[in-house]
């Protein structure tokens, strides 16, 4: 398994474990967001797994570290970008990715399940690019593949907990209502995910899915926390063209100071998912369909937000923090 100190492959080889599976992580010596976790933090947090170390960019090093000439049923990854910066996007979500898949295809893997992303139906970034670059290198493997595109997850809608808790308003880009979502939780999208190395009806298919119940808009999002806090709702709207500035600015000085272009692409991030839902989108009307994403597992993400406010919850965010 490949990504597996992230949030969801954390879920994800725990649920392999808990299910019987003999579950190898292949990982970094340093792992974890800024490298804060030492080999035995890994060990910890991956339990009951067995854990290898290397450089997954490297082949040499997979081959070595990872595989060791050994045989191997099925690789599951969930690596994904720290920054979806164009030379991470580039070196993470497509080269490690095929890296990993030739080295696969060396030591009889049979079948391969990817974490992707749902906002790759409409490619407007590098690392959406980058990851639909790794998905047709998968589809035309002849090997057994499932694709899970998952909507929203949890920690990164949770990021305004602490400032509204703090009375401070919620956030919304223009009047929150732009966008929505299916939020999922780590533990449901890990179901899904290990579920997909026995459940056939998922083989050789894009998988797109949510969590339980309808789509939410930020707004929601904030009424939700507001009412559960047992407070009035307050609002601060962000206009989209503001985004539109900083775009601009800092993509214009990226051309003259290269240090500014990734904080340029980083703000194309945030204007993407201020203005773009991450739902399914219907390619015969351009819209989203929260009729047509797909649901599952049990936890909404106001149940999660009332764990974090009872303090039976925490948040990860690592590198994607926003607010």
């Amino acid at each position: 398994m490949l990504g597996a100190t992230g949030t969801i492959g954390r879920a994800t080889a725990r649920t392999l474990i808990a299910d019987g599976h003999e579950v190898v992580c292949f990982v970094r010596p340093r792992a974890g967001a800024g490298g804060t976790l030492g080999a035995d933090d890994s060990a910890r947090l991956l339990d009951g797994a067995t854990l290898r170390f290397g450089d997954v960019t490297d082949p040499a090093s997979l081959a070595q570290d990872g595989f060791r000439g050994e045989t191997f049923d099925a690789l599951v990854t969930c690596l994904a970008s720290r920054t979806g910066a164009p030379l991470d996007a580039a070196a993470i979500d497509h080269r490690a990715n095929s890296v990993a898949l030739a080295a696969a295809l060396k030591h009889g893997v049979t079948q391969v399940v990817l974490l992707s992303a749902i906002c790759v139906q409409k490619p407007l970034l590098a690392f959406q690019k980058a990851k639909l670059a790794f998905e047709a290198e998968l589809i035309a493997s002849g090997l057994t593949w499932s694709i899970v595109r998952p909507t929203a997850f949890f920690k990164s809608l949770s990021g305004q907990v602490d400032r509204v808790r703090a009375g401070k308003p919620f956030l919304v880009f223009g009047d929150g209502r732009l966008t929505a979502c299916k939020p999922i939780s780590d533990g449901d999208l890990a179901r899904f995910i290990a579920d997909c190395l026995t459940n056939t009806s998922r083989h050789n298919r894009i998988l797109p899915i949510g969590g339980p119940g309808e789509a939410i808009t930020p707004r929601q999002q904030g009424e939700a926390l507001f009412r559960l806090l047992g407070r009035e709702p307050r609002f601060r709207q962000v206009p989209v063209g503001l985004l539109d500035g900083i775009v601009w600015g800092l993509g214009t000085l990226g051309r003259v100071f290269p240090a500014l272009a990734d904080k340029a692409e980083l703000a194309r991030i945030g204007r993407y998912y201020a203005t773009e839902s991450m739902l399914v989108l219907d390619p015969a009307t351009g819209r989203y369909d929260a009729a047509a994403t797909p649901s599952t597992g049990t936890e909404t993400l106001i149940d999660f937000y009332a764990r974090l406010i009872e303090g039976d919850a925490a948040i990860d965010r690592g590198d994607h923090a926003v607010f």
